[in-house]
């Protein structure tokens, strides 16, 4: 049994991409044993999973779910766990003879999470889609950007904020329901849905009439001059959240560009975004660093990617390190202070642990020998 909160729970993940993966390693780091069930035709000598980081924390086995047997793996295997995560279109999981309702009326106690774009039901449930098209439809990406047009912000919205985060939020739910009923359910995740909790403030000052439509012109899409970036003198860029009047008269009183003003008049953001602006330009990113260190004046760096793990909170805590060999990783979290997850398992080959990870789940040494044999499951070999 491993470290961390989540210690005992076992969870078996079926693979897919984005939102599943990102909640498998979570929980992992938490301390889960996590079993990912990969397509067969994933393995082979040597082959990593493309994404390293996103993979770690898990055992890998590689199962044909179109052999005749391969549901009976995942059967068994789900017998044995608290939960599952399944990510494929409406139908497929029931196509496969793993749908909640099979699996669940052989372990009650199992929580089935399903993990789709458009959700289970409504007129979009079988249509095809990614991050954009989630946060699209929520009025998410209508928000961010400028006056030139929406602009994309990563995957991070509907893959990972609305999806995996709520994905995790209901299987932790579920696990705490069946806590005191002693049944399972199945969990039905949309990222459109998830996306749209997120933007609950959002909706909420629209309601006000404190947020409109029209993009660059609100409080926090970089309408507001105290809310925005700023590109300094060596062609980086600084971030300023300076909403809070006694962080505006700090800000106000380190930048050096005199009097801004009412910070409310809106009539003269754009007067006071250009005196900003100027001076920014006056100074590198790093000497405007050391301008606001140690200030209540809400000013930050806007770190590259490959600047992250060189920062000295980040690297203090742990957050993101930098490895020896130069790569980026990052941390569990959030912190526990009685139980505190251990090391994250590597992310290993594709089927690289079938033959033990069947085994530590109740498979027999013989029985898995004959499912190598009609290969239904594949031991990679290196």
């Amino acid at each position: 049994m491993g470290a961390g909160p989540l210690a005992g729970l076992r969870v078996v993940e079926l693979a897919s991409l984005g939102p599943g993966p990102l909640a498998a390693m979570i929980l992992a780091g938490l301390g889960a044993s996590v079993i990912r069930v990969d397509r067969a035709a994933a393995a082979g000598p040597g082959q990593i999973p493309r994404f390293e980081l996103l993979n770690r924390g898990r055992s890998s086995v590689t199962v044909d779910l179109k052999h005749p047997a391969g549901a009976g793996v995942v059967r068994r295997l789900s017998d044995r766990a608290d939960v599952l995560i399944e990510g494929f279109r409406p139908g497929v999981a029931e196509r496969l003879c793993i749908g909640p309702d099979v699996l669940l009326a052989s372990n009650p106690r199992l929580i089935y999470a399903r993990m789709t774009g458009w959700g289970q039901d409504g007129p979009l449930a079988s249509a095809a889609g990614h991050d954009i098209n989630y946060i699209a439809l929520t009025g998410a990406l209508h928000a961010i950007g400028g006056e030139a047009g929406p602009v994309p912000p990563l995957n991070l919205l509907g893959d990972y904020g609305g999806g995996a985060m709520l994905l995790l939020a209901g299987v932790l739910a579920a696990v705490h329901e069946r806590s005191n009923s002693g049944r399972g359910q199945v969990v039905d995740v949309a990222m459109v849905d998830g996306v749209a909790t997120l933007m609950t403030v959002i909706y909420d000052l629209y309601n006000s009439g404190e947020w409109t439509d029209r993009r660059a012109a609100n409080l926090l899409d970089g309408g507001a001059p105290f809310y925005d970036t700023y590109q300094c003198a060596d062609g980086k860029w600084i971030a300023v959240g300076a909403i809070e009047p006694q962080f505006f008269a700090e800000f106000e009183r380190l930048l050096g560009a005199g009097d801004l003003g009412p910070q409310w008049d809106r009539t003269n953001w754009p007067a006071v975004r250009a005196r900003i602006a100027g001076r920014f330009r006056d100074c590198k990113r790093e000497e405007w660093v050391a301008i606001f260190a140690g200030r209540d004046a809400c000013v930050s760096p806007v770190l590259a990617i490959g600047e992250v793990a060189d920062d000295p909170h980040l690297t203090a805590r742990g957050s993101v390190a930098r490895r020896p060999d130069g790569s980026i990783e990052t941390r569990p979290a959030p912190r526990f202070s009685r139980t505190p997850p251990g090391p994250m398992k590597p992310a290993g080959s594709s089927g690289a642990d079938t033959g033990a990870a069947l085994v530590e789940w109740g498979f027999e040494p013989a029985e898995l020998a004959e499912l190598e044999r009609d290969g239904t499951v594949v031991q990679l070999v290196t």
